[in-house]
């Protein structure tokens, strides 16, 4: 196969729909826009919803940060996150704090705090710290015989 030998399927692109050229094309004349009207006139901005609150005035309340949005952001906590399966590189009876997981790269920047989640398999013994644990990555690290410390 080579590039040059390389086309399109078949129905893949359709021609252009070529208007204002005549009466006889069945595009002339109006050019497909009606008669009158606004829309006919192509002076409408991009957005404008017919005299609706655009979708973009009614959101600004929700999110983002301005005057007038809800800053919400400013008390969200955000956490580094590390799954069980990613904790298996550790020797067997090793503490594994914070301090550890950055040193070693596990995790690139701690943020608010370490949350332990479930995913993947541990087979050694741990005894981790962290903010925080789901149930099922405390289950994971019990039942491989290590335990969990909450800071």
């Amino acid at each position: 196969m080579r590039l040059e030998t390389l086309s399109a399927p078949a129905g893949a692109f359709k021609k252009a729909k070529r208007i204002g050229r005549g009466t006889g094309s069945g595009h002339g004349k109006t050019s497909t826009r009606g008669h009158k009207g606004r829309l006919s006139k192509g002076n409408i901005r991009p957005g404008f919803e017919g005299g609706q609150t655009p979708l973009q005035r009614q959101m600004r309340k929700l999110k983002g940060i301005s005057k007038n949005a809800m800053n919400i952001g400013i008390f969200r906590k955000e956490y580094a996150i590390v799954n069980v399966g990613q904790l298996d590189v550790f020797d067997a009876n090793t503490v594994v704090t914070p301090d550890l997981l950055l040193k070693t790269r596990v995790i690139r920047d701690l943020h608010t705090g370490l949350r332990v989640l479930g995913d993947g398999e541990l087979t050694k013994p741990l005894t981790v710290h962290a903010h925080h644990f789901s149930s099922s990555a405390a289950g994971k690290i019990s039942a491989a015989g290590g335990s969990t410390e909450v800071l």
